[in-house]
């Protein structure tokens, strides 16, 4: 088949744009980390994170080549100062790396799921598989090194069972006793809280590095969101004696020099928060107890409000890139007759 007599779609078009977005995000914070990585076991696997993204970005522009398609501007070294003192440590990149993994995974599923043309397809699968591998990369050095966070244990089962009463759903109601926890709830529970716990420690790490007051309030902001959510999700675990989970050292430094630019750190949030968003839906869906899925669609808010906020500075301070869409007819007809 001739791809080149098949348009892309809006869905191929739109997840172009996104992958090139966030790849050209990757590559900067990525190459920050390789400047200063001195763990020679976590090093291989920031290196071939780093070899990813720039692969992944040379590869869509000569799509975009092809296809006569704008490049995006997206970022470029220009938002990063490599030579800023060392803000993380070596576990945080290795952890921080896995969790980005886990974002890829589902981000190109999805763009997987929506393309039609076969190029489209091949591309985004070779970028699914090669993500997968960096997951189990990091997820290998992790358990190597002692420092994964592991879920929590709970026995297997022995016997099938069904549900034999409506109360196996319910929870909102104070003055009766909630069953516990199942497996798939506790999953959920406990990859919240490893998630909002990358979620501080980025949000401490651009506050304390950011030149911007705005920018500033927003990340504190965001700190006390995700600790009041992970607090949250613990006392759910403990309430059935399940052991919040061991966070491998993910410390920040005490620098305040600027690493990233501002224009980055509110794009990086922005996407953090989406998948956030994404993730506590995905929560809310497959919990059968109905305190669970309240608790997500309340907090699924509150995280809304965060970026709905960081979306105004964005716009404020001309940060926020458009991604590509259809003309607005009524404003090009209005156009026309003022000429």
């Amino acid at each position: 088949m001739n791809e080149g007599n098949i348009h892309l779609t809006s869905a191929e078009i739109g997840s172009l744009w996104t992958g090139y977005m966030q790849d050209s995000m990757s590559k900067c914070v990525l190459s920050f980390m390789l400047k200063h990585i001195e763990d020679q076991d976590i090093k291989p696997a920031i290196q071939y994170a780093y070899d990813l993204s720039s692969n992944h970005l040379e590869q869509l522009l000569t799509i975009f080549e092809k296809e006569n398609y704008a490049v995006p501007n997206g970022f470029t070294e220009q938002d990063v100062n490599i030579n800023a003192p060392w803000l993380f440590t070596d576990t945080f990149c290795l952890t921080y790396v896995n969790h980005m993994a886990k974002v890829g995974m589902i981000a190109y599923s999805g763009f997987v799921s929506m393309s039609t043309r076969e190029d489209m397809r091949n591309y985004f699968i070779l970028a699914l598989n090669e993500t997968a591998t960096l997951y189990n990369q990091t997820s290998e050095i992790a358990l190597s090194k002692g420092i994964n966070a592991r879920h929590p244990y709970i026995e297997v089962p022995k016997e099938t069972d069904y549900v034999d009463s409506k109360k196996y759903f319910s929870g909102l109601n104070p003055f009766s006793d909630k069953r516990p926890l199942n497996a798939v709830e506790i999953s959920h529970i406990y990859m919240n809280i490893l998630t909002n716990v990358v979620g501080v420690k980025l949000c401490l790490a651009f506050a304390q590095t950011s030149p911007s007051k705005d920018v500033q309030d927003f990340m504190l902001r965001g700190k006390e969101i995700s600790q009041k959510h992970i607090k949250i999700f613990v006392d759910t675990l403990m309430k059935d004696d399940i052991d919040a989970p061991q966070v491998p050292d993910t410390a920040v430094s005490d620098s305040t020099t600027q690493a990233f630019s501002d224009k980055l750190l509110m794009y990086h949030m922005s996407l953090i928060s989406a998948s956030g968003i994404g993730n506590y839906a995905t929560a809310a869906a497959a919990s059968q107890r109905s305190d669970l899925m309240i608790n997500y669609e309340r907090l699924s808010l509150e995280v809304s409000r965060l970026a709905k906020s960081g979306a105004d500075i964005m716009i404020k301070n001309e940060w926020l890139e458009q991604p590509p869409g259809i003309k607005d007819r009524k404003k090009l007809a209005k156009n026309k007759q003022k000429g």
